[in-house]
């Protein structure tokens, strides 16, 4: 009020809607889409009116968002001396190596009683033919494809502010319009985008999206098995 602009004037500097704008004036948080994009609305609509977007920031997340338990973790100790040593055995006692020699002679014995049988048998010995089947060969195992993805996830990286406008096709209700700070993710069947500048990272469903460069908007539809360049008059919030 004291700067005489009305919800009009914001909405057209800040690219967020009037709804959302008055539901910021009137911390009706919940008609918002989720508590990230109520701290984006709040640095942009702060921006605009050259407050400080950190101390809005901050205010609400000290009045609205619960703050997580931090769970102490307790350093664990060096285990004591006593519980790593490990008995060694000792020496091994006489009978252990009574047996062996017990067998090493028996061994040899035999060994002796094997050579003198085949000396009797007149010098002749018997070859045996051995057949040897090939082994079977084992079938590679078929690697069943994957199936192809049934839901876009897209994630936006601005580099830097970068205006965003987001449905789900013609005619839809928009998912998200506003200035995009930090990364998001989206997901659904099918995704149209509109990107205010091509300084943003976009990946859909881990790969990498080529958004082409320069300052220029451009537009994207995207689905689980394609992506297509949007003209400007095909783009959501236009």
């Amino acid at each position: 009020m004291r700067q005489r602009l009305d919800i009009a004037d914001v909405e057209a500097k800040t690219k967020i809607r009037a709804k959302y704008l008055r539901a910021l004036e009137n911390e009706e948080f919940g008609m918002l889409p989720g508590p990230t994009f109520v701290k984006t609305f709040l640095r942009s609509y702060a921006e605009v009116l050259g407050l400080d977007p950190h101390l809005l920031v901050e205010d609400y997340r000290n009045r609205y968002e619960p703050r997580d338990e931090v769970e102490a973790m307790q350093p664990l100790g060096p285990p004591g001396i006593g519980r790593d040593r490990r008995r060694r055995p000792g020496p091994p006692g006489p009978w252990v190596l009574g047996g062996v020699a017990l067998v090493l002679v028996l061994g040899t014995l035999l060994v002796i009683g094997l050579v003198g049988e085949d000396d009797d048998g007149g010098g002749e010995s018997a070859s045996q033919e051995t057949t040897t089947q090939p082994e079977p060969r084992e079938r590679p195992e078929r690697r069943e494809e994957p199936a192809p993805p049934q839901r876009v996830v897209l994630r936006i990286a601005p580099e830097v502010e970068t205006y965003v406008c987001i449905d789900t096709g013609p005619d839809t209700e928009v998912r998200f319009e506003g200035s995009l700070f930090e990364p998001q993710t989206f997901r659904g069947r099918r995704l149209r985008v509109n990107l205010g500048n091509t300084s943003v990272s976009v990946t859909k469903n881990g790969e990498q999206v080529d958004v082409g460069d320069g300052p220029n908007p451009v537009g994207f539809a995207f689905t689980p098995t394609a992506t297509t360049p949007l003209p400007v008059g095909e783009r959501p919030c236009l």
